[in-house]
């Protein structure tokens, strides 16, 4: 995965009204953790931000006072409403260094006829990677899944040197059946049955 180089500048104020004076300037306040070392804690500009942010566990390299660190984003808090960024937890890593991420799961193909339903049930996959190589994420075929079938964590085929930290059989996919529409038009009868009964005029 390709590196994103950002400009950092150390903070020395903190609080809600230093975070908000920040946002005021387009800048996300950000705290470095990892390698055992203090917390460092800096802002980043919120644009450049965001747009890296579009590539899941990117790679980030933040040039900080000349020197430069190499960090994934780890927590990431927005806005409610807005979704704009408030504020944004880095980790420090190094090549080679193994680090667990929840990567995304894409899914192709279609299910077999009869209008069954695929369900998330893992929206990501939980894996453990080098955090210089992580995976954008894992492509799953769901080609002629019937109803009742189901994709397990070990059935998805992972990129060299990347691996589960999630059970095996932790079921990532089923294939729900469709919903039986007769029943719901058999009560929609009676219930019309029912009215018209209702509206007759009684005998005398």
């Amino acid at each position: 995965m390709a590196e994103v180089k950002l400009a950092a500048e150390p903070r020395i104020e903190f609080g809600k009204g230093a975070a908000r004076r920040l946002r005021r300037e387009s800048k996300v306040p950000g705290v470095i953790y990892g390698h055992g070392a203090e917390p460092k804690h800096v802002s980043v500009d919120s644009h450049a931000l965001m747009m890296a942010l579009k590539t899941p566990n990117v790679l980030l390299r933040l040039q900080i006072d000349g020197k430069s660190e190499l960090v994934i984003p780890k927590a990431v808090v927005r806005e409610p409403i807005r979704r704009f960024l408030e504020h944004i937890d880095f980790l420090a890593v190094k090549k080679g260094e193994k680090v667990t991420v929840d990567i995304p799961i894409n899914t192709e193909g279609e299910l077999a006829p009869g209008g069954n339903l695929l369900e998330h049930v893992l929206n990501t996959l939980p894996v453990e990677t080098e955090a210089t190589h992580i995976p954008e994420g894992v492509t799953v075929s769901v080609e002629g899944l019937e109803a009742g079938a189901s994709i397990l964590a070990k059935d998805i085929a992972l990129p060299k040197g990347t691996t589960l930290a999630v059970e095996e059989d932790a079921v990532v996919l089923q294939v729900l059946a469709a919903q039986a529409e007769e029943p719901a038009a058999e009560a929609e009868e009676e219930g019309e049955g029912e009215e018209a009964a209702a509206e007759a005029p009684a005998e005398a």
